[in-house]
């Protein structure tokens, strides 16, 4: 019961945004979700904001949380739409399967959606083998180096774009890189910094190179035909979320650790 006063409470500080809006809610509710329900896609493959509660089986994180937040000020339903990699989050929004989705700001996904402001940032750090010679982060690109990274996540598309010289190597979705990793001969293991670190306290021989390589900003993301009322409103909706305190509760609620609220 006290889980769902809370969320309670948490949904009841989103219906601010929209007395913003004025009168033209109701005309916002069919652009953002012109079926009539808000259709989210929630990508299970980054643990910091969605995951499937091993109770449920539904997903719960803080990206599910502001999917709700906004079906309940556009006083739509919401339907639900897990995945399991970014690629697969691009894919529903920018072919219209998704009105809406959560995604790290890159230029590459950004030729077909429509971003918001960061609402959180995140880490991404490298990993390596306990006896690998690799001490810091400058070290990696080298050509003799392999790196693993999960297929279309935000640090395959930065690390494509930025390493001069290291190989990467392809795990279907993120959350399979560690065991991708540990399965071949590879020298680096790239994603989220806590989902590395958790994967290195259950599988014995692995660390965390210091510091980290990128910082994703995290966004709310539309597709790009979205309506420019539509993306202002989803702006809005962000920006407030951001300053009422309903993202941070909802950090601190799902005991998520390393993320920091985008300023």
């Amino acid at each position: 019961m006290r889980f769902k006063a809370c969320a309670g409470l948490l949904v009841a500080a989103a219906l601010l945004p929209l007395a913003s809006w004025g009168q033209a809610g109701p005309d916002i509710a069919r652009d953002i979700a012109p079926t009539g329900a808000l259709r989210a896609v929630i990508n299970l493959g980054n643990p910091i904001l969605a995951r499937q509660d091993i109770t449920t089986g539904e997903p719960v994180g803080v990206s599910v949380d502001l999917a709700r937040a906004l079906a309940e000020a556009l006083n739509v339903p919401l339907t639900l739409m897990p995945v399991s990699s970014a690629a697969k989050s691009v894919e529903f929004v920018t072919q219209g399967k998704a009105d809406i989705g959560f995604f790290a700001i890159d230029p590459v996904r950004g030729k077909g959606i429509r971003y918001t402001a960061a609402y959180v940032l995140i880490e991404g750090s490298y990993l390596v083998k306990q006896d690998s010679p690799l001490t810091h982060n400058a070290e990696v690109d080298q050509a003799k180096h392999r790196i693993v990274v999960g297929q279309g996540s935000a640090y395959d598309l930065f690390l494509s774009r930025e390493l001069k010289a290291a190989q990467l190597v392809r795990a279907p979705t993120s959350p399979q890189v560690v065991p991708f990793f540990m399965d071949g001969t590879y020298d680096v293991a790239a994603g989220v910094k806590q989902q590395l670190a958790s994967d290195a306290k259950q599988v014995a021989g692995l660390r965390l190179l210091p510091g980290r390589f990128m910082v994703i900003e995290q966004a709310m993301g539309q597709p790009n035909h979205a309506s420019q009322q539509a993306q202002d409103a989803l702006a809005r909706f962000v920006s407030d979320m951001k300053s009422n305190g309903f993202i941070r509760d909802s950090l601190l609620r799902h005991k998520i650790e390393g993320a920091t609220i985008a300023p």
